[in-house]
């Protein structure tokens, strides 16, 4: 037998040696379930042994959410309902997986994160009322009724470095860390005057976060968006203008992309820690279908956003750029990157202190950012409530043949 042919033989029968370990990969354990202080909805939090595939849906007549777990059992006494969730009830799924159904006394909006911790892996589902009665009252037309009122949609503001890591410096000693903050709160400031809307900042005083915490954070709150301010730095003095970026997961779109990306991401260094992705499984959350449709989304708010920063003036660059920031790489939430102007342009530094400037830094941001969302709103939130009203209460009369009036009107 030649050498080739045995050490092909010794690899497939390493590989059907490995096959029993593979099948039987030991299931996800829940190891507990309690409730959390939430204020105005349920928490409910899955301490669970490690992470697991899940599945969340609502059914109705009578109000339940189900979540479904892949490879899981329940090691755990399930805890007496609480809030709008009057009774919890678990049972097996196909062969190997576990099914928790929760009935509540209302209909409910669910919203779930699975994260790690210092104490383990959690999964945190958490269940929004939807307070209209009219949604529960027998309809009388095909359409189904809308409920009237929903949540806020959570713009998480983050500024940029802070704490030991100072980001660039501009003249006289100016750091980024204290105009990317000026700068978020103005802007929390114009989310919260803005009616469904609600600001999350991430941090709001000088203090160190680690990349990793910023989107940790973000995804805690809810966040349909993520808006990290930057104030950008060259060795060329003269260089000007903001620059709007979204992920890219193969890469920067320009050298200029690339080299910033690696400054922001080495800012981690400053806190002593490694956050490099070395976890597999999370690798491959950030190729995964979600986040492909994420990093679109943030190229299509990113561009509403760069437009409207170009009214104030020069653009360093007119269009959205890519690359790999750390702080981007959150796979269910759209995230941007403002770089709002060149802190080491001695002229663009004065203007950056100027709270004028700011003010109209952060409208321009937001401008973009609700031009976005108003086309797009996330569901559940009172925009998509307004617009699904709008939608109903434009659409054609149908007769009961099947014909819509205006176009029978029209071919008359």
């Amino acid at each position: 037998m030649s050498p080739y042919k045995r050490q092909g033989r010794r690899v497939l029968l390493t590989f059907l040696l490995l096959l029993p370990a593979v099948a039987l990969a030991a299931p996800v354990e829940v190891l507990g379930l309690h409730f959390a202080p939430a204020g105005d909805h349920a928490s409910l939090i899955f301490n669970l042994s490690a992470p697991a595939e899940y599945r969340i849906f609502i059914l109705g007549h009578p109000d339940r959410v189900v979540i479904d777990m892949d490879n899981t059992a329940l090691q755990a006494v399930l805890p007496a309902g609480q809030g709008v969730i009057k009774d919890l009830r678990s049972g097996i799924r196909s062969q190997s997986g576990l099914r928790v159904v929760l009935d509540t006394t209302v209909q409910t909006t669910p919203r779930s994160l699975l994260r790690n911790t210092s104490a383990g892996t959690q999964l945190v589902v958490d269940l929004y009322p939807q307070k209209s009665v009219a949604a529960r009252a027998p309809v009388l037309t095909a359409r189904k009724a809308v409920p009237q009122t929903g949540r806020d949609v959570v713009v998480a503001i983050d500024a940029g470095h802070g704490g030991i890591d100072s980001g660039a410096r501009g003249p006289h000693g100016v750091m980024e860390k204290t105009i990317t903050l000026q700068i978020a709160r103005r802007l929390a400031a114009q989310v919260a005057g803005l009616p469904g809307f609600k600001p999350f900042l991430t941090r709001d005083g000088d203090y160190y976060l680690t990349l990793r915490q910023r989107i940790e954070r973000a995804r805690a709150a809810h966040a349909d968006i993520f808006i990290s301010i930057h104030c950008d730095a060259a060795h060329d003095h003269y260089a000007d203008g903001a620059t709007v970026y979204a992920l890219s997961l193969h890469g920067a779109t320009s050298e200029h992309a690339r080299l910033l990306a690696q400054r922001e991401n080495d800012s981690d260094l400053l806190g002593g820690v490694d956050l490099s992705d070395k976890s597999p499984m999370l690798a491959s959350v950030l190729l995964d279908l979600s986040q492909t449709a994420t990093i679109k989304a943030s190229l299509e708010v990113g561009g509403r956003v760069a437009q409207q920063l170009a009214r104030m003036g020069s653009m360093h660059r007119s269009q959205v750029q890519q690359a790999a920031f750390v702080v981007l790489k959150s796979p269910d939430i759209p995230s941007i990157l403002v770089e709002t102007d060149y802190i080491s342009n001695p002229r663009e530094a004065r203007q950056l202190q100027s709270p004028a400037y700011q003010q109209k830094v952060a409208s321009a941001i937001l401008t973009g950012v609700h031009n976005y969302f108003d086309q797009y709103p996330p569901p559940g939130t009172e925009l998509a409530m307004e617009k699904a009203q709008h939608r109903q209460h434009n659409a054609p009369a149908i007769t009961a043949d099947g014909y819509e009036v205006a176009s029978r009107n029209r071919g008359q």
